[in-house]
C-alpha cells in the first residue's frame, strides 16, 4: 500500500512530466504505476486513506512499554536467566507475583 504523502508526490512528478512534454503513459511506467491507478488516485471518489479492514490496528492488549521492560527485567533476573518463559511463568504464578500491574497467572501473563 501507498502512503497518501508518496501518492500526491507521485501525482505531482507524473504532472510536472506531463507539463514538460512527456506523455502520461511513460511517467506512470517509469514510477512503476498503471495510468488506470493514476486515475483512481486523482478520483474525488477515492479516499485518501486506507480503507481495509484488514488494516494494522494496535491489539487492545499490547503491553505498554514500561510493562515490557518489568517483564523482560523480571525474566533476565539470575534465577529466571537460563529459563524459558514455560516455565518462569508457573514460577511466578506459585509465588503469587504482581509485576507493577501485570499480574502473571499460569502459562500466561495478565494485565490488569
Amino acid at each position: 500500500m501507498i502512503s497518501v504523502s508518496d501518492r500526491k508526490k507521485a501525482i505531482s512528478l507524473i504532472k510536472e512530466a506531463v507539463d514538460n512534454g512527456a506523455r502520461e503513459s511513460l511517467a506512470c511506467k517509469i514510477l512503476g504505476i498503471s495510468q488506470r491507478t493514476l486515475q483512481r488516485w486523482r478520483s474525488s471518489l477515492s479516499p485518501d486513506e486506507d480503507q481495509r479492514k484488514h488494516a494494522k490496528r494496535m491489539p487492545a492488549n499490547k503491553l505498554s512499554p514500561d510493562e515490557r521492560d518489568v517483564v523482560i527485567k523480571t525474566a533476565n533476573q539470575l534465577e529466571f536467566k537460563s529459563l524459558p518463559p514455560s516455565q518462569i511463568v508457573p514460577r511466578l504464578a506459585d509465588q503469587a507475583a504482581f509485576v507493577n500491574k501485570v499480574v502473571v497467572k499460569p502459562l500466561k501473563i495478565y494485565i490488569s
